[in-house]
């Protein structure tokens, strides 16, 4: 069946604020995986620290690696204490959180792995109403998403009682291109519901990307001016410092624009631009979010190159060590062409944002590792200090820190203290861990809870996903077919010079970081 946006259904406000989800069982597959050792299970146990999970919680390891209860209880405890936010695993919470614990080795493809699953949800003390509450999250290769979610369906688990539900959990990529992305959806179509398919963009768990919603709806100084009259253009930077860390096979495969642009940058350019819902609720998010990318007009062949750059990072130097060269990287085959930067110049084509631009980049292996929204204003329309040094004022920016440091800052003008009118640019800082007591949470604590408790605000609707591939879809057959090679940037530099001339066409320049 194709999916419905308007089945999507609406998210109550009290509902929201009770944080503590019903008893249920998560059955996590690719549990002996990187994403379960290092992700889901720390912050699962740390929603259970935090008293926010039932005590009839269950959680299910599947995973083709033969192991133990006993052997999975002890690689999760090390992966907690590893990977965890605490610095020591609580020994009363983890006796409790242990025996939630189980573990089936079984093969995706065959099956009687979802007969068995079906037989362990079933034994389970709190089974009741068609086996209780489930929530699957597949976290294996992209291949299986549809493999698991058709033996789901087999075996009647995708199937919901009137007081249960059964939920699926799906990691990026959601497919590779365009065709890849309307397949994959009509084969999770055909077995569960839009509103009990989670797609996950751990972006949107991100305690400065949520607050985007507040900054811009709770305070009346900024809609006013959230405008092609008042801004100027809007930067996005999505940079990190790491290059392959051998992941060279599977990064070659997907490159920066699939990678990061299609899913991370498009959720938060989306959220900047868009208009106000009617209600926090996730229909109404979502249905303001789709009309952004719906107003992006897709990059064809024709004007790409006025619109993206690609690069591809050679050696340099990181922090003052060397470091190798994309193409040396293990797993990366000789001569690739895989774009490991991108940069790219859109505009949003509705009424309020004609004519303002939006500057994407992101790459592997620049200058430090951080993720930020700069919105640019227009310039003071005129100044009024006559015969002074005050001829010219830097125009205000507000910056939104997504990682590491989160927070916020407002640029601005003040007169230096003294007899002359000299104006400097000066600062008001926000930053999360010096403004509030309580920590903030990892962002997959916080969307396994949303996931449990059935909000999908946070999470990607099917129509954003395929809007996002046709944005950029003949943009990647162009880069996959072309014999012109990405641009070079050496590694420690903020990209190759032609993202420099991207910008300088409009006569401005990428922000300094």
């Amino acid at each position: 069946m194709t999916p419905d946006s308007h089945s999507q259904p609406v998210f109550d406000l009290g509902a929201r604020l009770s944080r503590t989800p019903p008893p249920a069982a998560i059955v996590i597959f690719g549990a002996s995986g990187d994403l379960a050792r290092r992700k889901l299970l720390p912050a699962l146990y740390s929603l259970a620290l935090q008293q926010l999970l039932a005590p009839e919680m269950t959680i299910i390891g599947v995973a083709q690696r033969e192991l133990t209860d006993e052997q999975f209880h002890e690689q999760m405890r090390q992966a907690i204490v590893t990977h965890g936010s605490q610095a020591s695993v609580d020994d009363d919470i983890w006796e409790g959180f242990s025996r939630r614990l189980r573990y089936l080795s079984a093969d995706f493809s065959d099956p009687t792995t979802y007969e068995r699953i079906r037989d362990t949800l079933i034994a389970l003390p709190h089974a009741h109403h068609q086996f209780g509450n489930r929530l699957f999250y597949l976290a294996t290769a992209p291949k299986f998403f549809p493999i698991i979610a058709e033996g789901l369906g087999d075996a009647g688990l995708a199937e919901e009682a009137p007081n249960a539900f059964s939920r699926i959990v799906i990691e990026k990529p959601f497919g590779n291109d365009l065709e890849s992305s309307r397949a994959l959806n009509r084969r999770l179509g055909a077995v569960f519901q839009e509103t009990q398919t989670f797609r996950i963009d751990h972006y949107l768990g991100k305690e400065t990307v949520q607050n985007l919603l507040v900054l811009r709806f709770a305070n009346a100084i900024f809609e006013p001016i959230w405008n092609r009259r008042y801004v100027d253009h809007v930067q996005i930077t999505v940079a990190e410092d790491l290059g392959m860390e051998n992941r060279g096979a599977y990064y070659d495969q997907s490159g920066a624009l699939r990678d990061i642009v299609q899913n991370h940058i498009f959720q938060v350019l989306s959220l900047i631009a868009m208009e106000p819902p009617a209600r926090f609720d996730s229909r109404s998010v979502h249905d303001e979010k789709v009309k952004v990318l719906r107003a992006i007009p897709a990059i064809t062949a024709e004007d790409a190159s006025d619109s993206a750059v690609r690069g591809q990072y050679r050696s340099g130097f990181i922090a003052g060590e060397p470091v190798l060269g994309y193409r040396e990287e293990t797993g990366v085959p000789e001569g690739s062409n895989t774009e490991t930067f991108v940069a790219m110049r859109l505009t949003v084509e509705n009424w309020r944002w004609a004519g303002t631009p939006f500057y994407l980049r992101t790459g592997k292996r620049l200058p430090r590792r951080t993720t930020e929204v700069a919105v640019q204003f227009k310039p003071a329309p005129h100044l009024p200090f006559a015969h002074t040094v005050a001829e010219t004022t830097a125009p205000n920016l507000l910056i939104l820190r997504i990682q590491p440091d989160e927070g916020a800052s407002l640029r601005f003008s003040a007169k230096v203290p003294g007899p002359r009118v000299d104006i400097r640019d000066v600062s008001m800082d926000f930053q999360y861990g010096n403004a509030f007591l309580t920590p903030s949470a990892e962002a997959y604590e916080r969307l396994l809870l949303d996931a449990l408790l059935g909000d999908s605000t946070l999470f990607a609707r099917w129509d954003e996903v395929e809007r996002g591939w046709e944005i950029v879809d003949e943009l990647l057959s162009l880069w996959a077919t072309t014999a012109i090679p990405a641009a070079n940037y050496a590694a420690g530099a903020w990209g190759p010079k032609e993202a420099d001339a991207l910008v300088r066409r409009d006569g401005r320049e990428w922000r300094r970081l």
